[in-house]
């Protein structure tokens, strides 16, 4: 996936529109949001082992709500000049570093609710 090239499609689809008046990080953020809770809107009534396996609906349905968050974080980046790859790589070595292997492993309470 050349994340650039989708960047600069998403700009070019709002100039064509005349969008970009509308796409702050405020709005965009905002977007953001609620796609987000359309995905999770989905699932909400699921027990966890339906979730675990959606008909093909609900695959059709989440397939957009992904591809509708995935659009509006990188269009949001693009506004901010935030480099995702960089973003997503520094916060995996924070991660790491929050959670190693030998205290958090089949854990699943956040680090600073551990007691060590």
């Amino acid at each position: 996936m050349d994340i650039s090239k989708i960047q600069n499609q998403l700009k070019k689809f709002a100039i064509e529109r005349d969008w970009e008046q509308f796409h702050n990080p405020k709005n965009l953020s905002m977007a953001l949001s609620v796609e987000a809770s359309e995905l999770v809107e989905i699932f909400q009534w699921l027990k966890p082992e339906e979730s675990n396996s959606p008909n093909q609906k609900q695959i059709q349905e989440i397939n957009s709500e992904v591809a509708d968050i995935a659009m509006y974080l990188l269009r949001f980046c693009s506004i901010l000049e935030i480099d995702i790859e960089e973003a997503i790589k520094n916060k995996l070595e924070k991660n790491a570093e929050k959670y190693p292997v030998n205290l958090s492993k089949g854990n699943s309470q956040k680090y600073n609710q551990r007691e060590d």
